[in-house]
């Protein structure tokens, strides 16, 4: 799963789903901005504004949200590509080909790569990824999917052969995922061995993390010889360090009453991409009241989602009523289902017992937009007899009470990942989700032939969860990057908290 700010622990919205996969040579993704005015500088420097730090450089030791966007893609490869518009792409890995019973996976890697320290890449780097991968100490967003590795062969330096223990439609998908290291890399929460087209320059914790362009680079060298990650704790910090050219791009705006002063200024462009993550309510499900699920859609009856979302973005962002973003195959629009209805509400929470209300804690992420949207909850519920105590944490406390040790009984948090419905198939996930046809609908989608067959299926689980109420879909936030209009060539999505920066030109 990833979830924002912590993305392991938004991790959980890891996929397992599959896609139609559009597998073609490696190539550039869809970016942003033309830049204009002068020559493009192929020494420049680009510096990047972002709210999200990482926890430390390791993906599969919680590196969190900011890992992923200053290293996947940059510094790290995987087999597979995941562009900025969804496709999949080949990468370190050539061609492919499948069994008849869809159990053996046999890849071809590219030839000529190798990592930031001089090695050579092999299929025994593949082999060591993986398997750090599914670890048992693993905190990747993928482990649970891949866990369906049953063998990995290296029958020569160029070769690596995986079996599944299952059919997985979505396995290629996820090894889009898995990062590549230098299988003796050491100290990877503060140093890296990656194949990109950058390596680490300096971290300094609190302040910046820089990449440079790394001259031994197997493929297209990085359009610039220089990206600068500047990370800020606020989002006024971040905008003035765009205007007072600090920063060349912000990742992802986080504050639309600040967008007016660039849309009007010719210095900036205002991007308004496809973001696929979506801020939770998530209910416990395992736990007394929120095992009943009419006490469960009367929470999400009683509040006024469009509000919250007016509130927060202006009129940015979507109302979803599921886990499924539009950009989803099985995306359904069900925002009428548990639609904003007090009454409503209020008649279900009679139905189920508690005609004067309840009380319980949601435990609350601290940092925005999380304390907000608790706040205008309370509120809400208040109205139709809940009282809700909000209990402020720190990510990582987060990571441990509600992710780890279940110990809650609602919480908010968002979850970055594209095709992440899977996660309700699970009754071990953090929000205890239990529904024995979801879960056999999950695993036969997984083990379909065709995508089309897969589609179907979960479309099944979409409105299924939504009809359950599993969780509160609040909104799916917008996807805003705001760029000096020197600069061209930036990611516009907001997938998986990705960031390329190695096609970003900058003029002047």
């Amino acid at each position: 799963m990833s979830i924002k700010k912590t993305s392991l622990y938004a991790a959980a919205t890891a996929t397992a789903a599959g896609l139609a996969l559009t597998l073609t040579a490696c190539g550039g993704s869809g970016s942003g901005g033309s830049a204009s005015g002068g020559a493009v500088n192929k020494d420049a420097t680009v510096n990047i504004g972002s709210l999200y730090e990482p926890q430390n450089l390791d993906n599969t030791a919680g590196g969190g949200q900011g890992v992923t966007e200053a290293l996947n893609g940059n510094v790290y490869e995987g087999l597979f590509k995941l562009t900025d518009d969804g496709k999949v792409e080949k990468l370190l890995a050539t061609d492919y080909k499948v069994s008849g019973d869809g159990l053996t996976y046999t890849f071809t890697l590219r030839d000529g790569v190798k990592f930031h320290s001089g090695k050579a890449f092999t299929s025994e780097d593949v082999k060591y990824s993986l398997e750090k991968v599914i670890a048992d100490d693993s905190q990747s967003a993928r482990k649970a999917n891949l866990q369906v590795i049953k063998d990995i062969a290296t029958p020569d330096a160029r070769t690596v052969k995986v079996t599944l223990s299952k059919k997985s439609i979505s396995f290629v998908y996820n090894l889009s995922y898995v990062w590549i290291i230098n299988s003796q890399a050491k100290n990877l929460k503060t140093t890296e061995d990656g194949t990109g087209p950058y390596q680490l320059g300096k971290w300094t914790r609190g302040s910046a993390l820089s990449l440079d362009r790394f001259a031994g680079y197997w493929g297209k060298a990085a359009a610039n010889k220089t990206a600068v990650f500047h990370y800020y704790k606020d989002a006024t910090a971040l905008n003035n360090a765009l205007l007072t050219n600090a920063v060349d791009v912000v990742t992802s705006e986080q504050s639309p009453d600040a967008l007016d002063q660039f849309k009007n200024n010719q210095n900036y462009k205002v991007n308004d991409g496809d973001s696929t993550t979506k801020l939770l309510l998530a209910f416990n499900d395992k736990a007394k009241p929120f095992t009943d699920v009419k006490v469960r859609q009367a929470v999400s009856s009683a509040i006024d989602d469009k509000k919250l979302l007016e509130s927060v973005w202006g009129g940015y962002g979507k109302l979803i009523g599921s886990m499924v973003p539009p950009t989803d195959p099985w995306y359904e629009d069900l925002t009428k289902v548990n639609a904003y209805d007090p009454a409503r509400a209020k008649k279900l929470l009679a139905e189920a017992g508690y005609a004067k209300g309840f009380s319980f804690t949601l435990d609350t992420p601290n940092y925005d937009p999380h304390p907000t949207a608790a706040t205008f909850i309370k509120s809400e519920l208040a109205k139709v007899g809940v009282t809700v105590k909000i209990n402020t944490i720190t990510p990582d406390e987060w990571y441990t009470k509600v992710y780890k040790n279940h110990d809650f009984s609602a919480t908010l948090q968002e979850h970055v990942n594209d095709r992440d419905l899977v996660w309700y198939g699970n009754p071990d996930f953090y929000w205890g989700y239990d529904n024995k046809q979801v879960t056999q609908w999950v695993e036969q989608a997984e083990a379909a032939s065709t995508t089309a067959e897969q589609t179907e299926l979960l479309k099944k689980v979409n409105r299924k969860t939504a009809e359950d109420a599993a969780s509160d879909w609040l909104y799916l936030y917008p996807q805003i990057v705001v760029a000096n209009s020197k600069l061209s060539g930036y990611p516009l999505n907001g997938l998986n908290s990705q960031f390329y920066a190695y096609d970003i030109k900058k003029k002047g």
